[in-house]
């Protein structure tokens, strides 16, 4: 005779699975008896049940109104019984994600970034000519700042004024005698970090390793 085991893979997916088998037995076994007052009484004991099963719920405000919910959810909203709460909507648990809003606009240079492009946008309505040119130098600086970022190099500042005027067309425009802010990409230099991103430890005089073993030899020599 052959012998059927019965795997949790056979068995039909639990729904709430914190709950177990069993109340998801019981549950299913209440949504097939006959009266709604034997529902009514069994529903009863199954959310005294849960309530036990999952204690942490009793730091849940109105945590009775949530294991109701829950088990409307478990009998796949087929339980017809007197809930003292609004029965959920199936919508309502499993919400669609709303839709994202890719960008539609092209940036004309990425490494300035389309922020880059709104604060020029923002600075051409400027009235007040001192602000407007305080604007104009905050924004070169930025540009200046992303651009090293990106590029990991240095840059002129007579470069980033050209292409900001460019990206204002012709509106916002530097002094040639401007001097934005000094900003000089530098590689460390080798061998100051080890593998791990770290710098090489020092003992408390500041020495590193190979100066004490220099050291330890030397009084040995003496010695």
């Amino acid at each position: 005779m052959e012998t059927t085991f019965d795997y949790n893979s056979t068995r039909p997916k639990l729904i709430l699975a914190e709950y177990g088998r069993n109340v998801q037995n019981m549950v299913d076994y209440i949504c097939t008896l006959p009266t709604k007052e034997e529902r009514n009484l069994h529903a009863q004991v199954v959310i005294d049940m849960m309530g036990f099963l999952n204690p942490h719920l009793r730091d849940v405000a109105d945590f009775k109104h949530k294991l109701w919910d829950h088990l409307h959810i478990i009998s796949d909203f087929k339980i017809d019984v007197d809930s003292p709460y609004p029965i959920p909507e199936r919508d309502a648990i499993h919400p669609k994600p709303e839709l994202l809003d890719y960008p539609q606009h092209r940036i004309r240079y990425k490494h300035y970034g389309h922020t880059v492009e709104k604060m020029i946008e923002r600075a051409k309505l400027i009235a007040d000519p001192e602000k407007k040119s305080a604007m104009t130098q905050a924004i070169a600086n930025f540009m200046k700042m992303a651009y090293v970022t990106w590029n990991k190099d240095s840059v002129e500042d007579e470069f980033i004024v050209d292409g900001l005027k460019e990206l204002s067309n012709g509106e916002l425009e530097l002094g040639p005698d401007v001097s934005l802010t000094k900003l000089d990409f530098k590689t460390p230099p080798p061998g100051s970090r080890t593998k791990g991103g770290s710098a090489p430890q020092q003992n408390s005089n500041g020495k590193g390793k190979k100066q004490q073993q220099q050291q330890q030899q030397k009084k040995k020599k003496k010695h």
